[in-house]
């Protein structure tokens, strides 16, 4: 079953905007390929992480699409990155955007520059700042990051207000700067921040002029499967981070959108950290291309994933199971048989998948979903079964 805000349109043809990608569209295989007939490159549906996992040829391909009229950046500003911090900006109903090169660089900041002097930061205890980055904020920044809801993807308002109260009680006050949240949330496979939560926590921080920053590094996802537009959850903070390479499937970069008067000198301490990089226009120029329409064809490729999902569930064979309040990651446990031949007759049908736990795999849906029709892909994973 389709959640609201994705489009019905039948994608299985080859008239959407994937076509002119050379993504799509292909002969259906009538039974299982040898190796001699193996699945082409832009056959291939890899159900394994957020983007299109692009070879070096690939993105070298990426780049020559883009090289008429491309302008050099210098020093991570002007040129193709500018262009895409407006884009992105935009996009998110932001003043402004900055490049810079890491997410953990983007959080870090984001939550720095709130915090000045009110070092306590709210975070998830599962979110990546606080699990996933060397403890950057405490050793660089002298910030203490204060997870809540261990083991969950969402903490609520009445968390929130009683940390904030232990903090305030003590013998010395310590008030908090900011919150972040990340949604989807990684640690989580996928699942997303409650929304009723988060516009509940946002005006809350906002009456106490809290500094509200949103990891989110997938939040184009989440917006596919929550029906939230992405604006509307960037409305609600007063920064945003978004990754450039998860599916946007530049080599490395993110941008950090928001208000001018915040981040208009941030550069200065981009630079300070070391990410002020001499020249980031081959990042940035792929995650210019793949940035345009990518909205439509992500739901094209949902669409896909769940006719997919519908005809494995009517298989006894297997055993869908989908992530509670999730977004492009679903578990795929083979009943029967070995999960290892399994997984090697797809990849020789051109179907990858990551490796499996015991009997069970994950598999993420991604734009190269598009590359064939649903039929197909149900054809090549029930082909395999047998």
């Amino acid at each position: 079953m389709l959640r609201r805000g994705l489009r019905q349109k039948n994608w299985d043809d080859d008239t959407g905007p994937m076509r002119r990608r050379n993504f799509l569209a292909t002969p259906a295989l009538a039974g299982f390929l040898p190796a001699a007939k193996a699945a082409t490159a832009d056959q291939r549906v890899i159900a394994t992480g957020d983007g299109l996992s692009l070879s070096p040829e690939d993105y070298s391909a990426a780049l020559q699409k883009q090289s008429a009229g491309l302008k050099p950046d210098s020093y991570s500003q002007g040129g193709v990155v500018a262009r895409l911090e407006e884009k992105v900006a935009g996009a998110l109903g932001k003043e402004m955007a900055v490049w810079l090169p890491t997410g953990t660089l983007a959080n870090h900041l984001a939550v720095r520059m709130f915090a000045g002097e009110k070092r306590r930061v709210l975070v998830q205890g599962e979110c990546h700042l606080y699990n996933d980055c060397g403890d950057c904020c405490q050793t660089l920044s002298g910030l203490h990051l204060v997870p809540l809801a261990l083991g969950q993807a969402t903490f609520n308002l009445q968390q929130v207000e009683a940390e904030a109260e232990r903090a305030a009680s003590g013998r010395v006050t310590v008030p908090i700067g900011a919150i972040q949240i990340e949604t989807p949330v990684r640690r989580k496979s996928g699942e997303t921040f409650d929304i009723g939560e988060m516009k509940r926590i946002s005006a809350w921080a906002r009456e106490r002029k809290i500094g509200m920053h949103l990891d989110g590094a997938r939040l184009f996802l989440a917006s596919a499967y929550s029906g939230v537009p992405v604006r509307e959850y960037a409305a609600l903070f007063d920064t945003v981070y978004i990754s450039m390479y998860k599916y946007f499937n530049s080599a490395s970069g993110a941008v950090l959108a928001g208000p001018r008067n915040l981040l208009e000198n941030l550069f200065h301490t981009r630079r300070m950290f070391g990410g002020g990089l001499s020249h980031v226009w081959p990042f940035a120029a792929v995650a210019d291309y793949y940035f345009d329409g990518f909205g439509e064809r992500f739901a094209q490729a949902v669409t896909a994933s769940e006719k997919v999902i519908t005809g494995l569930q009517a298989d006894t064979r297997v055993e869908v199971s989908r992530i509670p309040n999730g977004t492009n990651i679903f578990s795929l446990r083979v009943k029967r048989g070995d999960p290892r031949t399994f997984q090697d007759r797809l990849r020789k049908a051109g179907l990858i998948l990551g490796d499996p736990q015991n009997d069970q795999f994950l598999l993420s849906v991604n734009e190269t979903w598009n590359r064939i029709g649903a039929q197909q892909i149900l054809d090549r994973l029930q082909l395999a079964l047998t």
